[in-house]
């Protein structure tokens, strides 16, 4: 189940977008402003977030701009009642991937949700296949065979996170930053527990390891034997 974020200072409109969304089984979070917005995104991990531009404390360009500092994957559509191209422009500049003009087409909504998406995660499908292993994103767990292991959900965050780009290096601050939030009270080294976790968890597993790059973070390795 994907998880978006909307942001509006409009209720009505919150409203109306949350039950559309909850309709096509996204799991939904609302917000009023950019600040309220990064405190949820502090504590949930979201897929979409959905913007509006004019708001009080923090507007939506001021809260794009921040929230790409520190996730550069997470999609992210505006929307407005400004027409303008130069406002268009000014959402790309800050960091969007889309922008929708008001008053909403919810189905043209729904439809540009899932093409980023697909686009992302290989067509809204967000079960990772290795070898014999299934690392499921809806249900937080990984099974191989007849053992079914439910992670909590740093845990599996974090080994998602991992898996879906092999061979690629994460830096600890960048997994700390992306996974518990931005203003999460813990250091780094938390990362470090629970890929310690991690690699207890999974140590008889063939099929993947998590690999320490010295000075540097952490990357997952895919076995390529059969």
């Amino acid at each position: 189940m994907f998880r978006v974020l909307v942001v509006d200072d409009d209720k009505n409109i919150r409203f109306f977008i949350k039950e559309a969304l909850e309709l096509e089984n996204y799991k939904v979070f609302t917000a009023r402003n950019g600040e309220e917005a990064l405190d949820i995104y502090d504590k949930e991990y979201i897929d979409v977030v959905i913007v509006d531009i004019m708001m009080p404390i923090m507007d939506g360009y001021e809260f794009t701009k921040e929230l790409r500092s520190v996730n550069k994957d997470v999609i992210i559509l505006m929307i407005s009642a400004k027409q303008l191209s130069e406002d268009r422009i000014k959402g790309f500049k800050a960091g969007i991937d889309d922008y929708l003009s008001k008053p909403i087409d919810i189905e043209e909504l729904l439809i540009r949700m899932k093409v980023h998406l697909r686009r992302i995660n290989g067509a809204g499908d967000k079960k990772l296949v290795i070898g014999d292993v299934i690392v499921d994103y809806d249900s937080f767990t990984v099974t191989k065979g007849g053992d079914v292991q439910e992670l909590p959900q740093k845990e599996f965050l974090l080994l998602y996170k991992l898996l879906s780009s092999p061979n690629k290096i994460f830096t600890k601050i960048q997994l700390m930053d992306e996974i518990w939030g931005l203003e999460c009270d813990t250091g780094w080294e938390t990362v470090v527990v629970h890929v310690g976790r991690l690699r207890k968890r999974f140590e008889n597993y063939s099929e993947f390891k998590i690999e320490n790059v010295r000075g540097l973070g952490y990357k997952a390795v895919i076995s390529n034997e059969k």
